[in-house]
């Protein structure tokens, strides 16, 4: 079945080729490879094909300064106007957890990985400003990498990661949209971690007011979510890293929390009695 959207060299797309769209590019499977292109329709102007091309362009930059960085899907090849990716079997987050309902585990295991690898991607000044569930893919094997870098702030190699702002966007902001991946993957309820919900100034991204997300407080993470929704809760991700290793550590050993409690009661019945 063909589709309204173009290849390279204008032919008709079919649609089960197609493996997701945005608002200025096309990914394709190509054998066993996603090819992303600039989204053209049969309408579309040569003006607007130019400007989609100059975002893969822009992408491409981002490829460039990540190099083989552990937890991005990998970039095979780039021309001028297309980037050749490896195929993620799995999909996308967000169209996985519709029809699976993963383990607490598993939530954990990807909500750490993805941590680990924005982490990497700050420490090569990079910051994202886009992650969302639909921007992280799964493999064969279900582990989950980072993909789309088309919004992303490319800084000097020079700067202070964690004081750097660009246009409204910085680590903070990235962590922010990590803590909504959370929430949806956590109560399968899709959460916008909105940076233009508000008073927009010139096209400046702005912090969302705490009322505009969910309530956290009943649901399993929530206090880690509501720090990442909280500006400058997390210093950082390794900071927030810190927060998942210790629930990780809770959840694979759940008689840890216990014997935790046990020294803390132990502890308070000798202060008392001892008075």
């Amino acid at each position: 079945m063909s589709s309204p959207v173009l290849d390279l060299d204008g032919i008709s797309v079919p649609q089960e080729q197609i493996l997701g769209y945005g608002r200025s590019g096309l990914v394709i499977r190509v054998e066993n490879t996603a090819l992303k292109i600039p989204l053209r329709y049969i309408r579309s102007s040569d003006d607007e094909v130019e400007i989609n091309t100059e975002v893969i362009q822009r992408e491409q930059e981002a490829y460039r300064r990540l190099g083989q960085c552990e937890g991005v899907v990998a970039c095979l090849e780039m021309s001028e106007k297309s980037t050749r990716l490896a195929l993620m079997e799995n999909g996308d987050l967000r169209s996985y957890i519709t029809k699976i309902r993963p383990s607490r585990l598993l939530q954990l295991f990807w909500f750490r990985e993805t941590a680990f690898t924005l982490s990497r991607i700050h420490d090569r000044r990079v910051i994202v400003a886009d992650v969302s569930s639909r921007n992280l893919l799964l493999d064969a094997d279900l582990s989950i990498k980072i993909c789309d870098f088309t919004e992303s702030s490319i800084l000097p190699l020079t700067a202070n990661i964690e004081a750097a702002n660009d246009n409204g966007y910085s680590i903070q902001t990235d962590i922010g949209q990590l803590g909504a991946v959370m929430y949806e993957v956590i109560t399968g309820e899709q959460c916008e971690f909105n940076l233009f919900g508000g008073e927009v100034s010139n096209g400046r991204a702005a912090w969302p007011r705490r009322e505009t997300l969910p309530n956290t407080q009943n649901v399993w993470l929530g206090p880690i979510i509501a720090r990442c929704w909280t500006e400058g809760g997390f210093r950082n991700v390794h900071c927030l890293l810190e927060a998942l290793e210790s629930a990780a550590c809770l959840e694979e050993h759940p008689t840890s929390k216990m014997e935790v409690m046990g020294r803390w009661l132990h502890k308070a019945y000798a202060m008392f009695f001892n008075t």
